[in-house]
């Protein structure tokens, strides 16, 4: 446990463990709005729609060498 000589000392560590917890939440506000876009339909379409154009390609050059 941390002993504090003075109540400025007490005030500091309470700033930067305010700041810290405001810089936590900014970052998990940010990782919630990635997440959102990942999710969003469009981008799940688009997802899909490319994965089948990989795989169709895929098995196109496959049929090819056979």
């Amino acid at each position: 446990m941390k002993r504090y000589q003075s109540f400025e000392e007490i005030d500091r560590d309470l700033k930067r463990l305010s700041l810290e917890k405001q810089i936590a939440l900014e970052e998990l506000k940010m990782v919630k709005n990635d997440f959102q876009e990942i999710l969003k339909p469009m981008s799940l379409v688009s997802n899909a729609l490319s994965a089948f154009g990989k795989f169709g390609t895929f098995m196109f050059i496959k049929k090819m060498f056979k």
